[in-house]
């Protein structure tokens, strides 16, 4: 008989802060309450949790009794992530307090949807860890994530995710390339 598995997590994915801003689809893996959210990522694959390591510019406090952090901004070399963490990530709001920035960061996250009553989609990230970390392994992050993004966009159209971000944003998978070879040629490795 097969022990019963244990709960594992999803893999956090790679990705650039100019694509994370484009993402607008979201949904629910099954019906109950429990059930993991995803967004599908314009370059065409599901994600559940974010690994993102750039430079955080700046962190707003908010609140006495239920103190919580939003309106973070890390910055990547394709554009800004904006990053929250409250009460329900105490480990990563306290981790999240003793950073001063500027601080090259490695956060790993939720991606978060949220339509404003004017119809605009903000995507934010809700921080599970967040760590300083230093410039090189900013730059073999780059790396790592325009591999996997260009991976993603090699596989374009061959896949249900891919398949469903084409009909979601009309992705052109040449423009996604730009922005990654774009972002490489900001490494200093």
């Amino acid at each position: 008989m097969k022990p019963q598995s244990t709960f594992e997590r999803e893999p956090a994915r790679r990705v650039f802060a100019s694509e994370l801003r484009e993402t607008r689809y979201q949904f629910k893996d099954g019906d109950d309450e429990k059930s993991p959210t995803y967004v599908i990522l314009p370059s065409g694959i599901r994600s559940n949790r974010i690994f993102i390591v750039g430079t955080l510019t700046e962190k707003q406090r908010q609140g006495d009794q239920n103190i919580f952090y939003r309106g973070g901004r890390v910055v990547d070399p394709t554009g800004t992530f904006f990053i929250m963490a409250g009460s329900y990530q105490p480990e990563a709001m306290q981790q999240l307090a003793r950073i001063e920035p500027p601080a090259f960061v490695a956060v790993v996250g939720k991606p978060n949807l949220y339509t404003t009553p004017e119809g605009n989609c903000l995507v934010s990230v809700r921080v599970e860890s967040i760590a300083v970390v230093d410039r090189e392994t900013r730059d073999l992050w780059v790396l790592d994530t325009a591999r996997e993004t260009l991976d993603r966009l090699d596989a374009f159209g061959t896949t249900d995710d891919s398949k469903k971000a084409q009909e979601e944003y009309g992705t052109q998978p040449d423009l996604y390339r730009k922005i990654v070879y774009d972002a490489l040629s900001q490494v200093q490795l």
